[in-house]
């Protein structure tokens, strides 16, 4: 039987692997995307997890909204990066810099 704890173990484990993804890897844009991608799944895990635990819906509702916009967010941040490497010619977070001013 699988439990409350077994969906928040999972929920943790892809937590700590988007913190993992934003701290260790400052270089590739690409890969700080992905990692802002996995915290939001674990979030929305987290929000399946006890609504279905307490018999509520609003939970998963509300993870539909979550993933309404981190659907937008993917897609915006991904013109963006290909927008800024026809500009520049490459993705590296260090030139991003150069856009300000």
């Amino acid at each position: 039987m699988i439990g409350l704890e077994h969906y928040l173990t999972v929920a943790a484990v892809l937590f700590v692997t988007g913190i993992f993804g934003l701290f260790l890897n400052r270089k590739n844009i690409i890969i700080l995307l992905m990692s802002i991608e996995l915290i939001l799944l674990s979030v929305n895990i987290n929000f399946v997890a006890f609504s279905s635990f307490l018999n509520d819906m609003t939970g998963q509702v509300f993870t539909l909204f979550v993933l309404t916009v981190a659907a937008a967010e993917a897609a915006i941040g991904l013109a963006i990066l290909v927008v800024f490497f026809r500009n520049r010619g490459t993705i590296d977070v260090e030139d991003v810099n150069v856009m300000k001013g």
